[in-house]
């Protein structure tokens, strides 16, 4: 069976949306693995939190960069079904249209870091990094 131009574009774009997830998830137990080489090491607060604060807005940017993808593929489903073959390949000019600002990238970093899905586990391993002294 042929794919036309917007079937392997999907396809593609599937594919790495797809592996975005699974390297969110590493970004998350790369944290969650630094929490508790912390523990060992008796290594706790501050410093700790700083890098678990860097992960976590590693992950934002990650998100931000897989929801590129995901505005994509909905343009590209809602094409196939009306039938419009001539706006496939058209990735980079369409966001370039769109693209924001460096303050623009700032508010979607943040905002995506706000996110359930992203901000678990990283708040709750920041509260720990602080709490374990503690107890």
């Amino acid at each position: 069976m042929e794919l036309n131009g917007l079937q392997q574009e999907w396809r593609v774009l599937q594919s790495a949306n797809d592996n975005f997830e699974s390297l969110s998830l590493l970004i998350k137990l790369v944290a969650v693995a630094l929490l508790f080489i912390g523990v060992i090491n008796g290594v706790y607060g501050l410093p700790v939190a700083l890098i678990l604060s860097c992960l976590w807005l590693q992950d934002a940017i990650w998100k931000t960069f897989q929801s590129r993808h995901e505005v994509r593929l909905i343009e590209i489903e809602q094409a196939i079904i009306n039938g419009e073959a001539d706006k496939a390949f058209q990735f980079n000019v369409t966001f370039t249209k769109s693209r924001p600002g460096t303050f623009g990238l700032i508010k979607a970093y943040l905002t995506n870091a706000l996110r359930p899905t992203v901000a678990f586990p990283h708040i709750v391993l920041i509260m720990l990094s602080f709490a374990l002294p503690l107890m």
